[in-house]
């Protein structure tokens, strides 16, 4: 392994170089210590992704694969920082180069607190209220204070966070790999590398991206521990096992907790459920359950106090703060639907208040909506973003809806697992479109931070499908297609008068018979199928 990182540094010091040229004369201002800093973190990173990919063991499909994702997340974080200031929105956010809010007002605090006296721990205080837990507004102003004290240069955390983004896809591969085979670990770690709204975010100075390597990392370290300890009974092997494994895990989950303690007890309740489906007639080792009690609790207490530092929401206890918390985040979220939306307004006067919330869930689940991005005006910069976003999720969606499917035809031992994970991530799913109101950045932004579990579902739904060929997948399929064929018509009947122009209710009803014509279709099928095989 050493002699073969001394032979890569040949090319990656000068690669580093070169890149850390290109990127200081884009970024402008003073080129020599531009270049130093960017330089410096290419080789950082770079050698760092070499590494990994190395210890992954994928060979040169995994080497093109880190290569791609590190690629295209920073040549889309660099596109956006020259193409927004000149065909994008006239806003300060735009103006900057930046396509997340969130992103560019996190970057000024982090700036600001590294160009002052103040120490970095400072953004761990209640007054950067851009980073709700701080602990990405740390190491961002870490960078800027270590490596660009004489300047502004926002093209650094661009490229660290690509960096970072990148890291995740061998674990994953290692992982995958490992538990289910090396064409899970192809088609899931495609899936990561290649998904736009996870292009978005890693060309972005956001903490999705960390979350989900933090993810990836973690799955390393818990499935190489289920390899190596006893979970089928009730007590562990007397042989020492590797403790890298939990190791890898702690660091993992301990990164969650600084940049959002939410995802860490989400991600230790898909490794409970994981451990608990696995074993041998349930039976989960006494210690293993009072780790992950303890770190669910320390999660709870952080989150509870992240959210609500002074006390006031009306509860005794954490969970309490969380669920009080929740709901008044999702009234405020539908608020905002209704009052930035016209039409939805009048569908929520159309409609029953018991609908609402699923009218709600339905329409962040839909979201980025295709027909929306392909009709509506815009720039040309925001059109690409807008409809190549949109359909990197409608790519995806019908593989998570089959999923189900995919998972309950599973073998026996794997089913329980899959099901759960599918769950988890549907469970996921509805809490980010319900939580973010319909809106079309958050509800996508949220949702992906658990798309590491998302693209193992889809893998997993895509090659079962492979190999069993199951009618309802076509269906799936068909049913999206009517939905963005008739959705499309009428979101364009709204800026023209191309096609006519059918009334909300009255499109909703036409879609709803023609997936009625599709189930019924499909069951028919399969009924002279079952038939002809009853005869013969």
């Amino acid at each position: 392994m050493a002699a073969s990182i001394r032979r890569s540094l040949l090319w990656l010091v000068p690669l580093s170089l070169i890149l850390g040229a290109v990127l200081s004369s884009i970024q402008g201002g003073a080129w020599l210590p531009g270049w130093i800093a960017f330089s410096f973190l290419c080789v950082v990173l770079i050698t760092a992704l070499v590494m990994t990919t190395k210890w992954a063991g994928g060979g040169r499909l995994l080497v093109w694969m880190v290569a791609l994702a590190f690629a295209l997340r920073l040549t889309t974080g660099v596109g956006a920082y020259l193409l927004l200031p000149i065909d994008g929105h006239p806003e300060e956010v735009n103006q900057a180069g930046f396509i997340f809010k969130d992103a560019y007002q996190r970057d000024g605090q982090a700036w600001e607190l590294a160009s002052s006296d103040l120490p970095i721990v400072d953004a761990l205080n209640r007054t950067y209220a851009y980073d709700q837990y701080g602990g990405l507004l740390a190491f961002s102003a870490l960078i800027y204070r270590t490596l660009s004290p004489d300047m502004h240069r926002t093209l650094l955390l661009v490229l660290v966070t690509a960096g970072a983004a990148s890291i995740g896809i061998p674990f994953l591969w290692k992982a995958v790999s490992q538990q289910w085979g090396i064409k899970v670990a192809q088609l899931s770690g495609w899936i990561l590398v290649l998904y736009p709204e996870s292009l978005l975010l890693g060309g972005s100075a956001m903490r999705e991206p960390y979350l989900m390597t933090f993810s990836a990392i973690a799955l390393w370290g818990f499935v190489s521990w289920l390899a190596s300890h006893n979970v089928k009974g009730t007590k562990r092997k007397k042989n020492t096992a590797n403790r890298s494994p939990m190791i890898w895990l702690s660091v993992a989950v301990g990164g969650m907790l600084l940049v959002s303690p939410a995802v860490a007890l989400m991600t230790i309740v898909i490794f409970g459920g994981w451990l608990y489906f696995s074993a041998e007639n349930h039976r989960v080792p006494w210690w293993a359950v009072a780790v992950t009690a303890a770190v669910f609790i320390a999660g709870l207490f952080l989150f509870s106090e992240a959210i609500d530092p002074r006390g006031d929401f009306s509860a005794a206890t954490p969970l309490g703060v969380v669920v009080n918390w929740f709901r008044r985040a999702l009234l405020w979220d539908l608020n905002q639907l209704v009052n930035e939306s016209g039409w939805v307004q009048k569908i929520f006067d159309a409609i029953p208040e018991w609908l609402r919330l699923p009218f709600v869930a339905s329409y962040g689940i839909l979201q980025p909506v295709l027909p929306a991005a392909i009709a509506a005006p815009t720039t040309a910069t925001w059109k690409i973003i807008t409809i190549v976003r949109a359909a990197g999720w409608y790519i995806l969606l019908p593989l998570l809806l089959f999923s189900f499917i995919a998972a309950s035809g599973a073998p026996d031992r794997e089913r329980r697992v899959w099901l759960w994970l599918t769950a988890c991530c549907w469970f996921w799913i509805l809490l980010a479109a319900v939580r973010a109101g319909g809106d079309q950045w958050d509800n996508p932004r949220y949702r992906s931070i658990l798309l590491l579990w998302q693209s193992l579902i889809g893998a997993q739904a895509f090659l079962f499908w492979q190999q069993k060929r199951v009618l309802s997948f076509w269906q799936i399929i068909a049913g999206e297609v009517v939905f963005l064929l008739v959705f499309t018509q009428w979101y364009i009947s709204r800026y023209s008068s191309a096609g006519g122009r059918l009334e909300f209710g009255e499109m909703v009803a036409l879609i709803a018979g023609l997936w009625a014509l599709i189930a019924a279709a499909g069951f028919f099928r399969q009924f002279g199928l079952r038939s002809r095989l009853r005869q013969s």
